[in-house]
């Protein structure tokens, strides 16, 4: 008996519906191949490349589709491509996986908190101010008022001049002893916020005895599978990406930074504005945000229908110019449209990609890619989870 795969999922009349041309030849730019474009020959995508050459305004990059669609395994390609080219990467990895990527190229995966501490505040005292404002909102649930916002900036003048790398620490050396009042003030209320980070559930993650990890080298990638499935999370995350941020602008170099499980950080209302102002720094500072994302209700679950919170979430993933779009089930296909404004059409053919091909869109351009690993990325991508190319017996 002869099985035969099913390949073909839209017409030549389907494909121009969807501003995807008939002769698709992907991109145009050079370098390793990440796949096949619909109906012409490799699929080579570098944001900084396609930025580089008018075809996208920003080099940020979203991932998103089912389990088992394909995300992981084009992202951790994307990522080996550009290390390959000298580009420089960091992973946010909040469930261990991207291990064997690490191995591969013998990187120990750093595991925040038991391996050691990173200081995740830039040398601009404008931006670490507005990142310390960020964690204290985050840690408390609730956004600051304006006597906190005042006594942030009275305390910040006190710290020494250059400013100590455990900051935090010195910070909650000027407010410690606001601690003993029994009366709930501003000054208390914060001096109680950063003893968690010094003493307290967040402890040993950006603060400690010995001196912070330097992180040297092409590809870091910190593990935070620890902290997934507590409270805390948004707040690790969200301290880990301030610092990644300093790693990947490095030496000046072009990067990339990936923040997997990204809705964790779109529900945190106090995270989501701090990532919004520096979404805004990325051509600046030379690095491509890879969100990637896995459930698209999450996304829609983040605020109500119309609050500035949802806005921001969406505007956010909007502003992603380069986005892989793999299989999505109806209903997720539905938010996924409304998160990113896409064309009915689109969304109609999200439900019906096959397994292991993406709907990419970069900039106003379309291509319909088949992600094809190669000998190379086997060595770091999980087969047994990943997709697998279709083929017909003979």
């Amino acid at each position: 008996m002869v099985r035969r795969s099913w390949t073909h999922w839209a017409t030549s009349r389907d494909l121009i519906s969807l501003m995807v041309p008939a002769h698709d030849a992907g991109t145009g730019l050079g370098g390793r191949s990440l796949g096949a474009a619909q109906r012409g020959g490799s699929f080579v995508l570098d944001p900084f490349d396609a930025y580089s050459s008018g075809l996208v305004s920003n080099p940020n990059v979203i991932v998103a589709g089912s389990i088992g669609a394909g995300k992981s395994t084009v992202v951790k390609m994307m990522l080996d491509r550009a290390l390959e080219r000298g580009r420089r990467a960091v992973v946010i990895d909040p469930k261990g996986e991207y291990a064997e990527l690490a191995q591969s190229y013998g990187v120990h995966v750093v595991a925040l908190g038991s391996d050691g501490w990173c200081n995740p505040f830039p040398s601009n005292d404008r931006e670490s101010r507005d990142l310390l404002r960020a964690l204290v909102a985050s840690a408390q649930g609730v956004a600051l008022k304006s006597d906190q916002h005042y006594v942030i900036d009275e305390v910040w003048q006190q710290l020494e001049s250059p400013r100590p790398r455990r900051v935090l620490r010195a910070l909650f050396e000027v407010l410690h002893s606001h601690l003993a009042s029994t009366t709930s003030t501003p000054e208390r209320t914060l001096a109680l916020t950063l003893y968690r980070f010094i003493h307290g559930d967040l402890a040993g993650l950006f603060d400690g005895d010995e001196e912070p990890m330097v992180f040297a080298g092409q590809l870091v990638v910190l593990d935070l599978s620890a902290q997934w499935s507590s409270n805390s999370f948004s707040v690790a995350a969200l301290s880990a990406i301030a610092a990644a941020q300093q790693i990947v602008a490095l030496d000046s170099q072009l990067g990339y930074l990936v923040l997997d499980e990204a809705w964790t950080l779109l529900a945190d209302p106090h995270a989501l504005r701090w990532l919004q102002g520096s979404w805004k720094l990325a051509r600046a500072k030379g690095i491509s945000h890879v969100l990637v994302l896995h459930r698209w209700s999450d996304v829609a679950a983040v605020g109500d229908v119309g609050s500035v919170q949802r806005e921001r979430a969406q505007g956010l993933l909007r502003e992603c110019e380069t986005a892989w779009l793999f299989r999505q089930p109806p209903d997720e296909a539905r938010e996924m449209a409304v998160a990113l404004g896409l064309h009915h059409r689109e969304e109609r053919y999200l439900s019906a990609l096959p397994k292991g091909t993406a709907l990419v869109r970069y900039g106003a351009h379309r291509s319909i890619v088949q992600v094809r690993p190669d000998g190379r990325d086997n060595c770091f991508i999980d087969t047994d989870r990943a997709m697998r190319i279709p083929k017909s017996d003979e």
